[in-house]
């Protein structure tokens, strides 16, 4: 399975867990470019629970016997290039939905292994993972 579909995978895997622990999807995949140029960047998921908006960045690896999870951890994955990328997406897409800066809200990060022979998943959702 390449790196795309493995990432899909686990924005469906998480797109589940957050419905069923009580959270809105507001959006998916949402990105911005430049009017001429290339994406800015993308965020994930974004959802509401309660009267927060999460900006949620999915990291996802697999295993399947043959090949076992890396040494580093998903959420490890979201370096200090990446952080600055989601704030900026987020805030974007708040003056794109004429929501104030000011209102609640924070990012996220759901961490998933993916073990492709049990056809199971371990969650882990760093809540306002970056500030």
């Amino acid at each position: 399975m390449d790196s795309k579909k493995i990432g899909n995978l686990g924005e469906k895997v998480a797109e589940n867990y957050l419905k069923k622990k009580g959270y809105k999807i507001l959006d998916r995949n949402y990105s911005n470019k430049f009017l001429s140029g290339p994406k800015r960047g993308e965020i994930d998921l974004i959802a509401k629970k309660d009267e927060t908006i999460s900006f949620i960045e999915v990291k996802a690896l697999t295993e399947n016997g043959r090949e076992p999870f890396s040494a580093i951890s998903p959420e490890m994955k979201v370096d200090s290039r990446k952080q600055r990328k989601i704030i900026k997406m987020a805030e974007s897409w708040l003056i794109e939905k004429k929501i104030p800066l000011n209102s609640k809200w924070q990012i996220d990060i759901i961490s998933i292994k993916l073990d492709l022979n049990l056809k199971k998943a371990k969650i882990r959702h760093f809540k306002n993972a970056i500030f």
